[in-house]
Formats: structure tokens, C-alpha cells, sequence
């Protein structure tokens, strides 16, 4: 669908309430009319654009992934810790949204799976482009930073929700080179 400048202007203030309406109140309780009305929009316009509520929901935690720009580089296992618990730092997306909801929404577990490959995939593939079992090495390192997620920034389970950055990005990367077979 293209966009007219006003158009634009009013997706744009859509995805903006509902990244505040998803953060603030999660999804089930958020409705498409309290995001129209922090928007400025008629509820029709929220889904003309997006449809339904799960792909507005769905809309939001893909756009709040930032871009990852990931060098390939001598050690990866560091650069990754280190995005990782950047993006993680910066707290509050949408994106957490989505990791709440997976464990008991079938449909938000494949879209998360969906971002995952499509977003952090790639590059390990890049990265490690002659290892045959790369794909396999990959999923045990996202499971490792997704228990991360799920325990520092969702649960805030301690002594991990007060660790130091440094301390994390050490321990995530350690365990990042004994997957990928670098230890």
C-alpha cells in the first residue's frame, strides 16, 4: 500500500500509541480504540493500515527491532553479547511484548520465530558462512540470550536483573564461543 505524507503521518502516530498502549498495558488488554484515541484517529483508520490488532501488535515488535549492523568480525561471540544487551538496555519495546505473549499465543511464538530468522539469522549464516551445522549453533545461542530476556529484562529475576553490563556481556559471550565451538 503506498503512503500519501498524511497518510505516513497517521501510521506513524499509530504505531507510536500502540507501542506505548502495548508496553503500558500489554496486549490483551489493549484495545483498538484506546490506540485510535492516543493517536488522533477514528478506530477505522487503525485497521485500514494495519488490519487487526495481532498484525498492529505483530507491526509494532518488527519495527521496534532495530536495524542490526553486526560486523562480521575475529570475535563475533563479543559483538554479539555486546548489541545484544544494547538492544536490551535500551528497555521498554514492543519487542518484549511479543516475548510475553509467545509462551501462550501460538500465533505470537511463529511471528517471533519469523522475526528471529529473518532479523538474527542471517547473520550467523554471514558470519560463519563454511559451518554446515551453523543453523544449529545459532538456535542454542538464541536460546541462551532468550533465557537472558526472558530472566534479566521480563522476570527480573536477581542476581541477573542487577548485574553489571560488563559482567553480562562477559558471561553472554563466553557461553556464545562454547557454541559456537570457539572455547
Amino acid at each position: 500500500m503506498a503512503f500519501t505524507e498524511r497518510s505516513a503521518r497517521a501510521r506513524a502516530a499509530i504505531l507510536a500509541a500502540a507501542s506505548r498502549r502495548f508496553a503500558d498495558d500489554g496486549y490483551e488488554s489493549t484495545t483498538v480504540r484506546a490506540i485510535a484515541a492516543d493517536a488522533g484517529v477514528d478506530p477505522s483508520m487503525v485497521i485500514r493500515y494495519f488490519t487487526s490488532k495481532a498484525d498492529l501488535f505483530y507491526a509494532v515488535a518488527a519495527a521496534e527491532l532495530p536495524p542490526l549492523d553486526m560486523p562480521t568480525s575475529a570475535d563475533f561471540a563479543a559483538t554479539y553479547a555486546r548489541t545484544f544487551v544494547e538492544v536490551w538496555e535500551g528497555g521498554g519495546h514492543a519487542l518484549a511484548n511479543l516475548f510475553r505473549a509467545a509462551p501462550t499465543h501460538a500465533d505470537a511464538a511463529h511471528r517471533l520465530q519469523q522475526i528471529l530468522d529473518r532479523q538474527l539469522m542471517p547473520f550467523f549464516r554471514e558470519s560463519f558462512p563454511d559451518r554446515p551445522d551453523i543453523d544449529q549453533q545459532a538456535a542454542l545461542v538464541l536460546s541462551q540470550t532468550i533465557g537472558v530476556i526472558y530472566c534479566r529484562y521480563l522476570l527480573k529475576m536477581e542476581p541477573l536483573a542487577s548485574m553489571s553490563r560488563q559482567t553480562l556481556e562477559q558471561a553472554i559471550s563466553g557461553v556464545i564461543r562454547h557454541h559456537l565451538g570457539e572455547a
